[in-house]
């Protein structure tokens, strides 16, 4: 059977799409792709100078956002809605920051699952009315393997009462937007809406996350070895890109599904089903992580 490719992906002009972290890795990439394919790009990056790079490369456009700063994500929604007349077809809450050392944000929130997690919530339940007038538009959250890590306390995601670990806090922010992904799934079809949400992942992908994460440890002088070793284990950053570019534009894609790569444990290889953690199956837990979402961001949930 042939791998679905990106030559697979239908025309996309008319299209409006908003990828967050398209400066660099998975999102650059699909940026790249499907400003190809005739979609109206916006990169949504916290660096100017990156993003104004990846912009002008793509010829796409830059809405500046920090997925830690609540205010930040507040301003790029409305811009967003403005620039795009209220209609938006795709968004792909695609950036995230490695494991590294406890931080809080300027909320007060622990920067990992603010930044993978909480600014992504934010801004989708934000966007959620243009995304209402789009064209059989779609949510594509990118989750991890990491996802079937260690899970996580809902009621103390902030690692306030528990001991901070980076990689559990890495894990629990990819389970915990894998999770809204299905829970707004859910949602979106009891309403009778034709906005279909849906997650991907994209294995093991010789992006700079690793040496991100080691920088940000401290640990600068691991930081290219790491990166250097990476690349050799890993697929390219293409091929781990499909996985997103899939659930974004295949005709055939239903509201909550979850894709990844197809071989080795989803390791690499094409486009498949992924294995959803059990503990993201589970409806309470979903729904009281809505709820906690929601008083963590101070954004009213849409759908509520």
């Amino acid at each position: 059977m042939r791998t679905w490719g990106d030559e697979d992906i239908q025309d996309q002009g008319g299209r409006t799409v908003v990828i967050t972290g398209a400066n660099s890795g998975l999102g650059l990439r699909a940026a790249t792709v499907l400003a190809a394919k005739g979609a109206r790009v916006i990169l949504a990056c916290r660096s100017r100078e990156r993003g104004e790079r990846a912009a002008a490369a793509v010829g796409g456009e830059l809405v500046l956002v920090d997925l830690a700063d609540l205010g930040s994500v507040r301003k790029a929604a409305a811009d967003l809605r403005e620039r795009t007349g209220d209609r938006v077809d795709l968004l792909i809450d695609n950036a995230g920051i490695p494991a590294g050392k406890f931080r809080r944000t300027v909320d007060g929130h622990e920067s990992i699952l603010a930044t993978n997690y909480l600014g992504h919530a934010a801004l989708t339940w934000l966007l959620m009315p243009a995304l209402r007038a789009g064209d059989s538009a779609r949510v594509v959250t990118v989750s991890s393997m990491a996802q079937r890590g260690k899970g996580f306390d809902v009621e103390d995601p902030n690692f306030e009462r528990r001991r901070f670990r980076m990689a559990h806090a890495y894990s629990q922010s990819k389970l915990a937007g894998l999770m809204f992904a299905l829970e707004l799934q859910e949602r979106l079809a009891a309403e009778g809406s034709p906005v279909i949400s849906v997650a991907a992942h994209p294995g093991f992908t010789a992006t700079e996350i690793g040496a991100a994460g080691a920088r940000n440890q401290g640990l600068g002088a691991l930081a290219r070895p790491l990166n250097a070793l990476t690349k050799a284990l890993s697929q390219s950053v293409s091929e781990g890109t499909l996985p997103i570019l899939y659930a974004a534009t295949a005709p055939e894609v239903q509201g909550g599904d979850y894709y990844g790569p197809r071989k080795f444990g989803e390791f690499f290889g094409g486009v498949g089903p992924a294995r959803i953690d059990v503990r993201a199956q589970d409806q309470a837990v979903r729904a009281r992580l809505w709820e906690r979402t929601a008083e963590l961001t101070g954004v009213r949930p849409d759908p509520s």
